[in-house]
């Protein structure tokens, strides 16, 4: 079964393209240390089973998925979020 990590923090890219933002996304550890994963980690960790990951969006807690945009490429959003992963690029720059 995945552990579950709540994403806190994302790094992005300078595209435009929402599906080609998230570049990293992180959070903190139970022992406090933070933790960071590039876009295609995460991905990889979801499909595996690896990993489960959740952010905190208007009081709610909604899942991390794997979407594959129109033109096959796979990144990261929430299932709360349309097409574009407004969730994931409102959250804090993550800096370590």
């Amino acid at each position: 079964m995945a552990s579950r990590h709540e994403v806190k923090c994302v790094n992005k890219t300078d595209r435009l393209n929402p599906h080609e933002r998230i570049k990293a996304i992180g959070g903190v550890n139970p022992d406090g240390t933070n933790w960071k994963l590039n876009q295609e980690e995460a991905i990889r960790s979801i499909e595996v089973g690896k990993y489960a990951f959740f952010v905190k969006a208007g009081g709610h807690v909604v899942d991390v998925i794997v979407a594959v945009s129109r033109y096959g490429n796979k990144y990261l959003k929430t299932t709360a979020d349309s097409e574009h992963p407004n969730n994931l690029l409102s959250l804090y720059e993550c800096v370590a």
